[in-house]
């Protein structure tokens, strides 16, 4: 006896598989994603528990290092600035070259 039927109906669902393995690829992909943000949740979650306990232990000193973080912000303020200037200077410079190269 020949099983030609059965191929056959196994074969005509072939197409019909088509979506659900799409869902279920994506579904798999989704599962990846959310497991990877779990982790590094847990990390950051880890993180801040480990620096918890230095300020309860006393090994931190929230003052210092809130006056730590006005000076690095200054100081990034002042780099900004630094940078701008700098651009502005280059552009200047493009601006003389090109209109040095245009003379010519």
């Amino acid at each position: 006896m020949s099983n030609r039927g059965g191929e056959r109906s196994a074969a005509s669902h072939v197409p019909a598989l088509a979506p659900l393995e799409t869902a279920v690829e994506r579904a798999i992909e989704e599962v990846r994603a959310v497991r990877e943000r779990a982790a590094e949740a847990e990390a950051r979650a880890e993180r801040n528990e480990q620096l918890l306990r230095q300020f309860v232990d006393g090994r931190e000193d929230p003052g210092a290092l809130a006056s730590r973080v006005a000076e690095l912000e200054a100081e990034n303020e002042g780099l900004r600035a630094r940078i701008e200037q700098g651009r502005e200077s280059v552009d200047r410079i493009l601006a003389s070259i090109r209109f040095l190269e245009e003379r010519r």
